[in-house]
This record gives C-alpha cells, sequence and structure tokens, in this order.
C-alpha cells in the first residue's frame, strides 16, 4: 500500500514538477550550447564551474526571458498567419477517432497549403521586397525561445482554467492535483474560437515552426560565410521534405496517439511550442554556428539515404491510411491485406470495431514506421561530423519517444481491444525492431 502511495505521488506531483522544473532550463542550454559553446556540452559544465552558474543561467536564459520586440513580432506574425490559414484557406472536412465519451472531432484537412503558403509569403517578404534578412529567425532565436517559455507557460495555464471553468466537450476532467492537471491537462480536444488547440500547437505552430527556422537557420549561415555550406542546406532540406511528407499525412497524424489520448496542457502543448523549437531544431542550430566540412559527394549520399528514409515512413503511413480509407479491402504488395477485426465498447456502452492492419510494413512489426524515421533524423543529423553529440541529442530523444510512445500504445490498444489485441500481437509480435523489439 505504501509503496503503490509512493510511486502514485512521484507519477502524479514528483515527476512531472521536476520536468516542469528542468526542462524550460534544458531548453535555453540547448541553444546556447549550439551557439555559445561550439556544441560542447563539456565546454558548457565548464563555463558554468569557472564563472557560476548563476551567471550561465542568466546569459543563457534569464537575459533572454521576456524575448525582445523583434522577438514577439516574428511569434505574433507567424502564430497570426497560421490561425489566419486554418480558418481560410478552403480544405476537406475530416473527423478523428472518435472519444470514449462518444465525441467525434472535427478537422479541416488544408495543413499542407498552410505549410507551403508560409514559406512563399517569408521568402517573398525576405528576398523580393527585403523586409527582413532570410536568417532573422536565426539572429533572434535565444530571444524567441525566451518569449516563447514565457508564452507557453502561461498559455498552458490559462488552458487549465478554461477546461475547469468553460470545456470544449465532456471530454475533460481531473485528479485534483493541480500540478499534474496543469502538467497533463484537463481537455482532450479544447477549441478556442473555433480552433483545434492541439492541431495549432502540435501542428500549424510546432511542425510548421520546426521547418521554417532550420530554413531560416541555412540563409544565415550564408549570410554569415557567403559560401555555399553543403551540410546546413542537407540537413535543411530533409527536415523540410519530412515536414511535407507530415502535412500530406497531417490527417493521419490527427488520430494517432498524441492526439486520441494526450490531454492538451504542458506535456503536449508547453512541448510543441518551445521543446520542438528548441531540441528538433538542433543539429540544424549546430551546423549554423560550427563549420563542418561536407564534400558535395559525401552531401549527396547524406541526402540519398535521408530521401529513401523519408520516403518508406511516407509509404508506411500511406499503405495504414489506404487501407483505413477503403475499409481493408484494398491490396498491398500484391496481395489482399491481412487485418484483424477488433472489437471495443465505448464509456457509454456502444459496441465499435476497427480494423488492425498485418500486411505490408504493419505485419513486419506494429511500428515499423519508426525505424525510417528514426533513420531520416540521423541523416539530417550526420552532417555536423562525430566530435560532438549535441547535433545527435534530438536523434536519441527521439528514440526514447517512439519506443516510449510504442509501450504507450501497447497499453492504450490492450485495454480497448482486451482478446482481440492480443491475437493481433500474435500475428504482429514485434512493436519496432522485427526479431528484437
Amino acid at each position: 500500500m505504501t509503496q503503490n502511495v509512493s510511486a502514485n505521488s512521484f507519477n502524479k506531483v514528483i515527476g512531472p514538477l521536476l520536468l516542469m522544473l528542468f526542462t524550460p532550463i534544458f531548453a535555453m542550454l540547448m541553444w546556447y550550447t549550439n551557439t555559445h559553446c561550439e556544441g560542447s556540452f563539456l565546454l558548457l559544465i565548464e563555463k558554468g564551474n569557472i564563472g557560476g552558474w548563476m551567471q550561465l543561467l542568466n546569459e543563457a536564459w534569464f537575459s533572454h526571458f521576456f524575448g525582445s520586440p523583434t522577438a514577439w513580432i516574428i511569434l505574433g506574425a507567424f502564430a497570426a498567419l497560421q490561425i489566419l490559414f486554418m480558418k481560410i484557406i478552403p480544405g476537406k472536412i475530416y473527423h478523428g477517432t472518435i472519444t470514449p465519451k462518444g465525441n467525434l472531432p472535427q478537422y479541416k484537412d488544408n495543413g499542407l497549403a498552410a505549410y507551403l503558403l508560409t514559406f512563399v509569403i517569408y521568402l517573398t517578404a525576405s528576398k523580393v521586397f527585403n523586409l527582413f534578412n532570410a536568417g532573422i529567425i536565426f539572429d533572434h532565436y535565444g530571444d524567441i525561445l525566451g518569449a516563447l517559455n514565457l508564452f507557453a507557460l502561461i498559455f498552458c495555464l490559462l488552458l487549465y482554467f478554461k477546461g475547469k471553468y468553460a470545456p470544449s466537450s465532456t471530454d475533460h476532467g481531473e485528479t485534483g492535483n493541480f500540478v499534474f492537471d496543469y502538467y497533463w491537462g484537463r481537455e482532450l480536444y479544447p477549441r478556442i474560437l473555433g480552433i483545434d488547440i492541439k492541431q495549432f500547437t502540435n501542428c500549424r505552430f510546432g511542425m510548421i515552426w520546426w521547418a521554417l527556422s532550420v530554413v531560416s537557420f541555412a540563409f544565415a549561415k550564408h549570410e554569415r560565410t557567403d559560401h555555399i555550406d553543403y551540410g546546413v542546406i542537407i540537413s535543411a532540406l530533409l527536415i523540410f521534405i519530412y515536414l511535407f511528407k507530415f502535412f500530406l499525412w497531417e490527417k493521419g497524424y490527427m488520430r494517432s496517439i498524441d492526439i486520441i489520448v494526450d490531454r492538451a496542457g504542458y506535456y503536449i502543448c508547453w512541448g510543441c511550442l518551445v521543446w520542438v523549437p528548441a531540441i528538433y531544431t538542433s543539429p540544424t542550430m549546430f551546423l549554423t554556428n560550427e563549420h563542418v566540412q561536407v564534400s558535395l559527394s559525401s552531401g549527396l549520399i547524406i541526402l540519398f539515404l535521408g530521401l529513401t528514409a523519408i520516403f518508406i515512413n511516407y509509404w508506411a503511413d500511406k499503405q495504414r491510411q489506404a487501407f483505413r480509407e477503403t475499409n481493408g479491402i484494398y491490396n498491398i504488395w500484391g496481395k489482399q491485406a491481412k487485418y484483424i477485426k477488433a472489437t471495443y465498447t465505448t464509456d457509454l456502452g456502444e459496441e465499435k470495431s476497427n480494423l488492425l492492419l498485418a500486411s505490408g510494413f504493419w505485419g513486419i512489426s506494429r511500428h515499423f514506421h519508426y525505424i525510417p524515421e528514426l533513420a531520416a533524423a540521423f541523416f539530417w543529423s550526420c552532417a555536423g561530423g562525430f566530435d560532438y553529440f549535441a547535433p545527435y541529442f534530438y536523434v536519441c530523444f527521439l528514440a526514447i519517444l517512439l519506443f516510449h510512445r510504442a509501450k504507450r500504445d501497447d497499453e492504450k490498444c490492450t485495454r480497448k481491444y482486451g482478446e482481440s489485441w492480443k491475437e493481433y500481437k500474435q500475428t504482429v509480435p514485434y512493436k519496432i525492431i522485427p526479431g528484437v523489439y
């Protein structure tokens, strides 16, 4: 009994509190490491030991805590543009996964147009009208991350109170523990002025900002050195193409575990507003600040391998999406797709069923698509060479995230489908790596 109470206390209070104290600091230290410490964590520690850690934190975060007027203008313009695009760009209406309480979230499929138009507007404003230099985001990134950190912490608090006093649907609740409810969120699908919050934070802000940032970083490198750097160009290009692929598949992402399980709180909203801009951009950030020589021939090999990984990742997602859209009547690799019909009962007592694909990539392992996703991340990082760990922090973080996500998905599906999921696991026994895990 005492052990259960202790475990619950750690999971609901101590663990979330430590993460919320540590991650904002680490996000800023990652930026500082890549821009002021040559990408070396050892140099960062040395600076802290010599000059004092409070002085280091002041340089890395406190002096950027409130951002700057330029940072707020950049972020405000970007956020307003994405909200405007969500509203005015036409797109087919589609639905997410029905919730246990019977709600069916609704979205507009216009993410790819928003993604491409963002770059058209940014590059036109910079290169045609000369309103700003294309590397402006990199030049102000410390202040941008400081402003994002401050905004996201307040925004998550507003979401907490919205979930308490004005929830958007019946898919909301609380534990009575403020720390955990702030961390995890109170609502599953909050909406403000018709805007789905998770679609905005996860996709239209987090993912588009990630791509826009690394492209700006590549321009900043050229503006600083006035020569072609194949490493940073290939890194930014692979990320741009990977996220182009993401928006081709945004409909599928809105039915993933990130959306259907995670509530809108610090974990997912702060993560997409701050952690993604700070950590996901870090390989390209490192390359922008450090001169790592990559030959054209090596760069082309990296580009080819990265594109291959992205294509396989897209191919796997496409198989499942097409299978769902045809209700299982679909050929994969020349054969009718095999599947398990899994039944479940909603909280309202309604009997439902889903088809679990067991063919193609989805017959190799239950999350085979994570392998090419990790490979793609490695290839847009490896142009940074192997002298420092910083360019590979994102790859390591992504591996932990995906393996943990696979575990969470297995637990969720076990609870949801019961015996049907056991049958599916017998058909497709491995989570990610065939023959290993």
